[in-house]
């Protein structure tokens, strides 16, 4: 009977994003996911971890990635970076980014995403009511 308490408080928590926010210089680094970093120059590694489990409860890999990312551009930032690559998946809630200082500020050309903005999002309804 403890045990499922235990399990019933400790489960809402699997999807809690613990605080980790994107800051305003992170906004400016860039996730290069095809590997094209041949006109940057390599600043050093960046190696970040979260939690993967609380408790005996996984939590989603998602959010794992997601958090991961977020974590490596705030870290880039603080070493003049703009630009960051994954060097291998995440596994056991850590992950290591290569960090880069890319000449072109052009996204396309750097193989990069650039960040999302809020202000270039725009929704519409599906069907009008």
């Amino acid at each position: 009977m403890k045990t499922l308490v235990a399990l019933i408080l400790i489960t809402p928590l699997a999807a809690c994003s613990w605080g980790i926010k994107l800051d305003s210089a992170g906004r400016e680094v860039r996730v290069a996911w095809n590997d094209d970093v041949s006109g940057c120059r390599d600043l050093g590694k960046i190696t970040v971890s979260v939690l993967d489990k609380v408790g005996p409860v996984d939590r989603s890999q998602i959010k794992i990635n997601d958090e991961l990312e977020v974590m490596a551009r705030n870290e880039a930032a603080g070493m003049q970076a703009d630009t960051i690559k994954p060097l291998g998946d995440a596994a056991n809630g850590e992950q290591s980014w290569g960090a880069y200082a890319c000449q072109s500020g052009d996204a396309a050309s750097a193989g990069t995403r650039p960040a999302p903005s809020n202000d270039t999002v725009e929704t519409f309804p599906i069907k009008e009511q």
